[in-house]
């Protein structure tokens, strides 16, 4: 019985252990990153980490840990390695999104023109050939 715990634990082992090439591998392509790479590729390691901690099952990603996500894969060019818990397509995904979001939220601040204004800016284009958009305040 003991000789079967033993083989199979030698073999839990093997399995679990990550081949030494691909250390090696990894230990280079780290020498030539900077120091920020670095720093961002942990970070993004870190957040994946505090969302699978704090679930059981499958890992729900709450809208602050997609932005977290997001805005840390915008510090390096490595961002897709260091993705463990989420596809890089995902993470793209909530990029446009939150890009989307903003946009919008931004745009809807704007003051509608009324229709009067929108006769006296003619008026004044038409009166005033010379002055631009910038002058009659048609960009404001």
């Amino acid at each position: 019985m003991s000789k079967i715990r033993i083989w199979l634990q030698e073999r839990i082992k093997r399995w679990v252990k990550p081949a030494t090439s691909v250390l090696i591998i990894g230990l280079l392509s780290d020498l030539t990153r900077s120091h920020t790479d670095l720093v961002v590729e942990n970070a993004l390691l870190r957040q994946q980490l505090i969302v699978l901690n704090r679930q059981i099952k499958r890992p729900q990603l709450t809208n602050s840990d997609r932005f977290r996500l997001v805005f840390l894969s915008r510090f390096t060019v490595f961002w897709k390695q260091a993705l463990h818990s989420v596809q890089p397509d995902t993470l793209l995904r909530w990029h446009r999104e939150l890009f989307q979001f903003y946009w919008r939220k931004k745009s809807q601040g704007k003051p509608k023109i009324t229709a009067e204004m929108v006769v006296l800016i003619k008026k004044m284009a038409k009166e005033n050939q010379l002055w631009g958009a910038e002058r009659i305040g048609v960009n404001c």
